[in-house]
């Protein structure tokens, strides 16, 4: 299967990439990523020399360039990660969020409608659900209701991408998924944010009581649940991939720091964020039934693994922060990127 990657280099969507080459030898990917600030090619280090692996740099916003990259590849799917994905930085400016989840989303679909691809797999959230009181859980029906910009660009784009199945007989799936953790996430995200500042006898800022509750997914276990979907998924469906495993963050926060060894002090709380949501909880009843899929990974057990990978991987961490990473790939892409680029655009004319 030759698949278009978007955000492949992003923490979710490289490790699928990782995942799908390690598994499947007839797995044949070109990665397209704009490289935003949270996109790190340092993730796909271990596949960088996989002859079934190649990376464009680009913008999904692009449709010359998408359009061009589908013709002369001619991938059986697209699975598209790509997007702006930190409701934080959506709130202070939502721009980037609606352009890249909307635009980049309408491009690829309308890319994808005229060069025929055979499917279309739209990676989403559990916020578009919103806040659940329990003891509801959202079920593939579950009305939207997001709270955030961030959220509601991928709301949106949902529905653009299901519209695009009912108009015009495009096979498209959505997927959305609970809050994913595990090696290679940018420490913005509240596990990496924990864990790297304990690391570093920093503080750990909590938003208020920090008593929201979220459905941990360890980050394989949702790249499996994509391929089982990829796979297996009735097109025009949306199928939700949750971990059924709810936690309040603080509890979260007070494991990570009885794991490294360091004090509850550390904790400093912060005013909550607007419109901050206060439960999410998925129902995944529907892609096991349909493809077999189950989490692998028990939260205490895939916790455990993502602090011994940042506890082991302390130049990543490093690089990450000090923005060091951005380097990567000038010193590793940018003279194939060239030839990549040439070689494409000819077949593009």
């Amino acid at each position: 299967m030759k698949l278009l990657v978007t955000g492949g280099a992003g923490f979710i969507g490289s490790a699928f990439i990782r995942l799908s080459l390690g598994t499947d030898p007839e797995v044949e990917i070109l990665n397209l990523d704009k490289l935003s600030y949270a996109g790190n090619l340092e993730n796909l280090e271990p596949v960088r020399q996989n002859p079934r692996y190649a990376f464009v740099h680009g913008d999904i916003c692009d449709a010359a360039l998408v359009n061009s990259l589908l013709e002369k590849h001619r991938p059986e799917a697209i699975v598209h990660f790509a997007a702006e994905s930190h409701v934080d930085r959506s709130i202070f400016s939502p721009s980037p969020a609606f352009e890249t989840n909307l635009r980049g989303t309408f491009t690829l679909l309308e890319a994808a409608r005229i060069q025929r691809i055979g499917r279309f797999l739209h990676v989403s959230t559990d916020e578009v659900y919103g806040s659940l009181a329990p003891p509801l859980e959202a079920d593939e029906n579950f009305p939207l209701n997001p709270s955030s910009p961030y959220s509601a660009s991928k709301a949106g784009s949902d529905l653009l991408a299901r519209s695009y199945f009912l108009t015009y007989h495009l096979p498209v799936v959505v997927t959305r998924a609970s809050n994913n953790y595990g090696p290679y996430q940018f420490p913005e995200k509240l596990i990496p944010l924990m864990i790297t500042n304990a690391l570093s006898d920093r503080s750990l800022p909590v938003y208020g009581d920090g008593m929201q509750l979220r459905d941990w997914l360890y980050v394989e276990d949702h790249c499996r649940g994509i391929w089982a979907v990829l796979k297996k998924g009735r097109d025009g469906e949306i199928y939700n991939i949750g971990g059924n495993r709810s936690l309040p963050n603080l509890e979260v926060i007070r494991m990570i720091l009885a794991a490294t060894g360091k004090p509850e002090s550390l904790i400093q709380t912060v005013q909550d964020r607007p419109g901050h949501d206060r439960r999410y909880a998925l129902s995944s009843e529907k892609i096991a039934r349909e493809t077999g899929w189950q989490p692998l990974v028990r939260f205490e057990g895939g916790l455990a693994k993502t602090i011994d990978w940042y506890q082991r991987n302390s130049g990543w961490v490093h690089r990450v922060r000090s923005g060091e990473y951005l380097k990567y790939y000038a010193q590793n892409y940018e003279n194939r990127q060239a030839e990549l680029r040439s070689v494409t655009d000819a077949g593009g004319r």
